[in-house]
């Protein structure tokens, strides 16, 4: 396995980079929370920063940017579509009023961020056209299935270079993974700490301790090891340094082995599979 860096990044199917590991925003408010937090990450060392539409704090991830002093060139910025703005006219619309309230002149990663019955075909589309005039570096998805993708694949112009999904040992989801991996699509790991619920699994404690970790910084090194980006989210520093201090050890074999049969489908957020 490559050594890993905070700024190790992985290359997306159309050229672009994406740093590994990014910085979560879902549940931070707008209005000055979700603005010093991802600035504090930014002066931990992480470059990428994971916002929404949805979330309602574009405003604050972008000032945070436009504030970090860094070069915007180094800060990878991933928003999202939300199912309410889906189809084609809906979707270039709501793409200008994130862009706007993110005060950036593009977005790095623009994904649908859910696969919604009858309009994502007409979303696709419009993401192929927003990448083609150049307002978005990459475009992708999120929460999308096996079915998804196959769905989106046979007619895409475009494959998406990434797909958001709920990902942890406890929801080890190893066929969609293999499957975005044979066909050039990277994961990103969203609730990869488990909302907290699985900090304290016995399995999780005795990797932990052997190499002197926390459980985050176990089931956070787990996904980068799978080649996966993972978006932790914290709003209190110490937490958001511990998240990043994931360099210094890795997991052996054994470890990953150990890890990766705690599958047991266990979801803290939505199941995708039930849509049509």
């Amino acid at each position: 396995m490559p050594e890993l860096a905070i700024d190790t990044a992985i290359r997306l199917n159309d050229g672009t980079s994406m740093p590994l590991l990014g910085f979560g925003t879902y549940q931070i408010a707008d209005g000055g929370a979700c603005r010093r937090a991802a600035a504090r990450a930014l002066e931990v060392g992480y470059r990428h920063i994971d916002t929404a539409a949805l979330y309602g704090n574009e405003r604050d991830v972008g000032r945070a940017v436009r504030e970090s002093g860094i070069a915007r060139g180094e800060i990878f910025v991933t928003t999202k579509l939300w199912n309410a703005d889906q189809g084609y006219a809906s979707a270039l619309d709501a793409f200008d009023r994130s862009l706007e309230r993110l005060g950036l002149d593009y977005v790095d990663l623009y994904l649908i961020h859910w696969p919604e019955p009858g309009k994502r075909a007409d979303s696709w589309r419009a993401l192929e056209e927003i990448r083609r005039r150049g307002r978005c570096r990459s475009i992708g998805v999120s929460n999308y299935t096996v079915a998804h993708l196959e769905e989106l694949l046979r007619a895409c112009a475009v494959v998406p270079a990434n797909n958001q999904v709920e990902l942890s040992p406890f929801l080890y989801q190893r066929e969609l993974l293999d499957y975005c991996v044979a066909n050039g699509i990277s994961l990103t790991a969203y609730c990869p700490l488990t909302h907290g619920d699985k900090l304290r699994h016995p399995a999780i404690l005795e990797v932990a301790g052997k190499h002197g970790k926390t459980g985050a910084q176990v089931l956070l090194r787990w996904a980068l090891q799978h080649g996966v980006c993972a978006i932790p989210k914290s709003s209190r520093r110490a937490r958001i340094e511990e998240n990043a201090a994931l360099y210094d050890f890795a997991l052996d074999h054994s470890d990953m082995a150990k890890l990766d049969r705690l599958d047991a489908g266990y979801r803290t957020s939505w199941d995708p599979s039930r849509v049509r």
